[in-house]
This record gives structure tokens, sequence and C-alpha cells, in this order.
């Protein structure tokens, strides 16, 4: 049978020169200097992930360290870099898509699981060799899934704190977001943050191990809790920040410089007091903790947004693990105003579906829509819907 000629969207480093699509990235001089820094601090092999430091599902272009490293723009991988080898581990949705922006530098690895990576590792750092990564990246799960895999194998599994890939990308790495974080209005919320707050007080005198304090990572905990909204990540009303919240004191680490005035006066109502908002900067969360830890203390965390970074400030014994805070389980529960406003949103929501549809069946006869131009306009109508922010994700949009 006849070979259909090869595909020239997708790489082939079968040849010689290598064919690279032009959606390749070329990452030949960043793998040079990640590997020279690493190489500087005894490293064998760094790994990678596509998370940013709250485990938020979406991030910034700011936190897009996997992308500018690999080139690969999906929204899961993880990638691993060693001295002469670099590979990139991602699922069957972006297989294809890797396959277009990878250069030759990398190994596709099809698959997401652990003991794969494991077993590259092992294959291509030396016994006694420094696996690498940064501790305020992972998961506690996720570390102690790598701890286990290269347990008794020889290797060292070392946390830098310092990130290699951000000193890589030095100058060129996006600012962070300068955009102001707002209070959401009343209207919207049903409960005001003093409510908020003495609920979870409440939930930490009630709970049998007597809490001290509640450490929030999850970006939509604390803008949940004191009724803020941002816009650091794209789709996403949340801001960059952590709060620790005790019997008496409230710690909020975020850009207070970004805080609107109102924002602002709502913090600072209750002061001095109890209902009292210090803010505090966001990079000294982990001293804040440390500081804290010392005292008879217990701290009651999340695990599933809580990095293992700040998870191993604390000691074991003061420490309060459930899978999620008490926040996030107090934010899933909405009340009667709130379940309002969700049928009132979905209901403008609907008049701008309509709206769509209506227009689609006048203007598809006519050949003048795409798939492209068409998601623009249904992001309009949206847009020019009372209250409206823009869409929760980018439109995606297929027909055919």
């Amino acid at each position: 049978p006849q070979v259909l000629s090869a595909r020239n969207d997708i790489r082939d480093c079968s040849t010689d020169p290598p064919y690279l699509p032009p959606t390749a990235t070329n990452t030949t001089a960043r793998l040079a200097v990640l590997r020279g820094i690493m190489q500087t601090q005894g490293v064998h092999a760094y790994i990678v992930p596509s998370t940013d430091a709250h485990m938020s599902e979406y991030i910034s272009e700011r936190d897009a360290r996997l992308g500018w490293l690999t080139g690969f723009t999906g929204s899961a991988g993880t990638a691993v870099v060693a001295q002469d080898r670099a590979a990139l581990w991602t699922d069957s949705r972006y297989w294809t898509q890797a396959e277009r922006e990878l250069d030759c530098n990398w190994e596709l690895q099809r698959t997401t699981s652990i003991e794969s990576i494991r077993m590259w590792i092992l294959e291509v750092v030396p016994a006694e060799g420094n696996v690498s990564l940064d501790p305020f990246l992972f998961s506690i799960d996720t570390w102690n899934s790598y701890s286990q895999a290269l347990h008794s194998s020889g290797r060292t599994l070392l946390p830098l704190e310092t990130n290699l890939v951000d000193q890589a990308w030095g100058d060129q790495r996006p600012p962070p977001s300068s955009s102001e974080i707002y209070s959401l209005p009343a209207e919207f919320t049903g409960s005001s943050w003093q409510e908020k707050v003495a609920g979870i007080r409440q939930q930490m005198e009630q709970h049998v191990q007597r809490p001290t304090a509640v450490l929030l990572s999850g970006l939509e905990e604390t803008a949940w809790l004191f009724n803020l909204r941002g816009d650091d990540i794209p789709y996403n009303p949340v801001f960059y920040s952590y709060t620790l919240l005790t019997n008496t004191t409230i710690s909020l680490f975020v850009d207070s410089s970004r805080l609107s005035v109102a924002a602002r006066e709502s913090l600072g109502s209750g002061c001095p007091g109890p209902l009292c908002v210090e803010l505090q900067e966001y990079g000294q969360v982990s001293a804040h903790l440390r500081r804290y830890a010392q005292g008879n203390v217990t701290v009651w965390l999340g695990t599933e947004y809580t990095t293992y970074g700040l998870y191993s400030i604390i000691p074991q014994e003061k420490l309060l693990e459930e899978s999620y805070s008490p926040v996030m389980r107090a934010k899933a529960v909405k009340n009667a105003h709130e379940q309002e406003m969700l049928r009132a949103a979905h209901v403008r929501d609907a008049v701008a579906v309509v709206q769509y549809l209506l227009w689609l069946e006048k203007t598809v006869p006519q050949g003048q829509v795409d798939e492209f131009s068409g998601a623009q306009h249904i992001d309009a109508l949206r847009w020019a819907q009372e209250h409206s922010r823009g869409p929760s994700f980018q439109s995606i949009s297929a027909s055919g």
C-alpha cells in the first residue's frame, strides 16, 4: 500500500536534520542555562510541575514554568531535566499538541505515572545522585509519592527553596499582577466576612482537637473568606494570597498596595481587636508560619491545597490535617442568597446563549462565520449582560 505523506504539523526527530513545525519552541538555550545552574547546585535531575504554589488548576503566565522551559502549553504535565536528557510526561489529551510544540531536546512520555518518572530518573541519574524540586510547587501527596518512589534507590530527593527555572528565566519572567483587588458588593455575598470568620472560629472551638489556627493556601479560600476578588489568573476571580486565622488574630499575606480603598477599609474596620485583619507581605508567609509553629499550637489545614513546602514547616505533632480546610467546606455550602444569585446569573447567561443561537441561525447560511468568530461573538454577548466579569474559561468552540 502507498505510504501516506508524513504529517507536517508535528515534529519528526528521526530525520537528519530533524523536522520541526513552526509551532515548536527552540529550548536549547533555556536548557543550557538551567543545566548550568543545576551543575552549580550539584543537582543531577530537576522536576518541573505545571502547577503553582497554591495547587491551582489554572495558573498565571508568571507561573507557567513548564510552558516556558519546554514550549508545551497544555494545562497538565511534568518535566524532568537531567544533564544530557530531558523528558515531558502528559496525558492523552495533549499528545498531539506536545508533538507540535516540543523540539527534539525533549522525549515525550505518554503517561503521567510517577512510576514512569521514577524509572526514567533511575536511568539517567547515577546512584548517590541528587533529584531536586521546589517543595512549594508540589502537593503533600505528590512529594510523598516521589519520596517513596526514590526511597532505597540510592538517589536523594533534595528540596530547593530557590526555584531553578525562575533563575534560568531571569528578567524575562512575566512580572506579578498589579491589578486591583476589590471587595465583592454585599448584594452578592449574603454574609459579611466578619460572619464567615466567626463561623470558622466556632468550628475551631468545637473541633475535638481544638486547633489554634487555620492555614489557607487555596486562592479561592481567602477570596471567599474576605469577600474579595482579583484577576491574577485568567478566567479566575482570585489573587495571590495566604491566610493564617487564629482565635484572636487574622493575618492576610498579600501585596497590600493592590487593595482598593474600599477593600482596605473593610479589612481594617475591626482594628484593633480579633476582627482586625493584619496585612503582611505575601512572601513572608513561611517565616511567619515558622515563628508561629514554635509555640504551643495546632494548625488546621486542607492537604489538597497546601504545598509540601508550607506543610514541612509545621512539626507533625502540631498539625491537624484534613483533605479540605473548614473554609473550603463552608464555601461549598451556598446560603439562600448565594443560591438566588447563582440562578439569576444562569438566567442572564441563558439569554446570551439564546441570542447566540439565533445569530448563528441567521449568519451561518451566509458562510460568514467560523468557530473562532463564533466564540468571539458569544463572549461579546456575555460581556453585554449586567454584572459580567467575563467567561469562566476560554470558549471551546467547534462544529462538525
